[in-house]
């Protein structure tokens, strides 16, 4: 059997139903792709910094790439078309169901056909665990094709766009997710075997150097947005996405809407599925998290070990012989790391500090030189000063602190797991003398010749570290279980026209593309740190169901279809804002 049979790639899913309410684009050409590099980067653009020093914004770049979305005419049929669709607040749920069932497919899509394209031209991989994974995904993808079709038809049919009848028992969904509630058995199968692919992918990734530089290589394509371990936790989420939109319809309905019944018959289902799956689901975004971070930080070794859960990240200010200086902390279960952004590869943090939790106490201090919200952490003979960017932050830090202290004290047999991590220099000399990075210095777009870490300039640890904030493990959590994509108009900045993008909400990211048909995104806006707000008189925007979007002076507005979707926008946006 030929190297290429082993992981033979199904064909993508085509959909079969036009999507009648938005423009759909075409098919890029290879001389477009080529063009648009030109504009914006290959890789989705980070760094706030990077926004106002470019010539253009990323998004303001993303003007010239979609200059039809943008045309009164484009803005009227929008208008017209708002004024045809349902009002029924039912619709706009099953349409947030289909929404994200698009993206959702592309995502297993990347995992069942892209990465499966790739490792099946590459000899020495870890042939057991792809087999394994693609053994499980592979009828979750052809599940979701179908699954996908069928929403589609349901919707055409609900807005009265097939030429059918329109009849009250098509609307709803509840019979469509009732005649596929077969689908938790591919999912109790997925998250099963989840935590030994992860194991086993990462092991391969450490040890062997043809796999790692593949998939490096996988991860540098456009593509993939996100790193590959992302899109592999999706599908362990799925089911509560299912289980929060049934939530909804089902407090909508009431008790004597036909579609009702089906609803709770399947919330039922689902809720009782995912409770057994959870203490997998819980370790494998742990697991996931842990690799992530491993791949950011070096100066360290085995950091995912299988009993070390993460807890926070974030920067803070340490007091040195130079004063305050920026650092990055990664708080474990077991163990504090701090690190400093790498001399040569700035895409990773230098590691230059461990204090294992067992010998660490922290108490607030009292401002010094002028900074406050300061506290002490004290681990064997040092005595660490950092300042937190607000008061909030530094409650947040003490009582993860505080309560992670305790636990690990607790007396537990593995004596091992708390020496599992190699020793690192931390001289506190040796760190002044390396600082030789200004914290200002931003974090440039990736380029095809760019080491594997450079295109994920958008994930927590850089984001923290750009806009000196901190990311706690139920901010991550909440993270992978708000997920949300739809169509929204952006408004241009200096002038009154509105541009259609269609955009995916995931991984505390707003990730921007010109239709749902596109495989890569143009641009993308990280989220932490911004304040949702809606505008005020002085915006000057004069339409209903706009928000905006602040981080000191860059500021968005964003146009959603009604009032469901307005409110759904913004509440994602601001679990994934940090900010109240």
């Amino acid at each position: 059997m030929s190297k290429h049979k082993t992981f033979e790639s199904p064909p993508p899913y085509q959909s079969s139903a036009k999507d009648l309410s938005s423009p759909v684009s075409q098919p890029r050409s290879s001389s477009n792709v080529h063009s648009e590099t030109t504009s914006i980067s290959t890789r989705c653009i980070s760094s706030d910094e990077e926004m106002s020093r470019s010539p253009t914004s990323p998004l303001r770049s993303l003007r010239e790439q979609c200059s039809t979305a943008h045309s009164p005419r484009s803005e009227t049929d929008t208008e017209i078309r708002r004024k045809r669709v349902p009002a029924d607040k039912a619709y706009f749920i099953s349409k947030e169901l289909l929404m994200t069932e698009r993206t959702y497919k592309k995502d297993l899509e990347l995992i069942n056909v892209w990465f499966r394209d790739e490792v099946s031209k590459e000899e020495n991989m870890p042939t057991h665990a792809l087999t394994v994974l693609f053994g499980v995904v592979d009828p979750l993808y052809e599940f979701h094709c179908s699954f996908l079709r069928e929403l589609e038809h349901r919707l055409a049919t609900w807005e009265g766009r097939t030429g059918m009848p329109l009849q009250t028992h098509v609307q709803g969904v509840g019979d469509i997710l009732l005649k596929k509630v077969q689908m938790t058995e591919f999912y109790t199968s997925y998250v099963e075997k989840l935590p030994f692919i992860l194991e086993r992918l990462n092991a391969a990734y450490c040890t062997n150097s043809h796999f790692e530089r593949m998939y490096c290589d996988f991860e540098m394509q456009r593509v993939c947005y996100l790193p590959l371990t992302s899109f592999l936790l999706r599908p362990a989420y799925r089911l509560m996405h299912y289980s929060s939109l049934l939530e909804r319809l089902v407090n909508h309905y009431g008790e004597n809407n036909p579609d009702a019944k089906n609803c709770r018959t399947v919330l039922y289902k689902l809720k009782q599925v995912t409770s057994m799956l959870m203490k997998n689901i819980y370790y494998s975004s742990n697991f996931v998290k842990l690799m992530e971070l491993q791949r950011d930080l070096f100066g360290v070794d085995n950091l995912t070990t299988n009993r070390r859960e993460f807890v926070r990240e974030g920067c803070l200010q340490k007091l040195s012989k130079k004063g305050y200086q920026c650092r990055m902390f990664f708080l474990f279960s077991d163990v504090l790391l701090y690190a400093n952004r790498g001399p040569i590869n700035q895409h990773q943090f230098k590691v230059h500090g461990q204090l294992p939790l067992r010998g660490v106490m922290v108490e607030e201090t009292e401002p010094k030189m002028g900074v406050v919200n300061c506290f002490t952490i004290y681990g064997g003979n040092r005595a660490l000063m950092v300042a937190a960017n607000s008061s909030e932050e530094r409650e947040k830090w003490l009582e993860d602190l505080n309560n992670t202290i305790l636990s690990a004290r607790e007396p537990k047999d593995d004596a091992a797991f708390y020496s599992s991590l190699r020793s690192c220099s931390s001289s506190e000399d040796l760190l002044e003398h390396s600082d030789t990075l200004q914290t200002s210095e931003v974090v440039p777009a990736a380029s095809g010749s760019a080491k594997p870490y450079q295109h994920f300039s958008n994930t927590t640890v850089h984001v923290c570290w750009h806009r000196n904030t901190t990311v706690g493990k139920e901010d991550y959590r909440r993270a992978l279980m708000n997920y949300l994509s739809g169509y929204l108009l952006r408004k241009f900045k200096n002038s009154s026209g509105w541009q259609k993008l269609w955009v995916v909400f995931t991984n505390f990211c707003l990730f921007f593309y010109k239709s749902y048909q596109d495989d890569f995104p143009l641009a993308s806006l990280p989220l932490v740190g911004y304040a949702v707000t809606l505008p005020n008189p002085h915006d000057n925007i004069n339409k209903d169901y706009v928000f905006k979007l602040q981080f000191k002076n860059h500021i968005y507005f964003f146009r959603a279809e009604s009032e469901y979707t307005f409110e759904r926008w913004v509440d994602v946006i601001k679990g994934a804002t940090l900010r109240s």
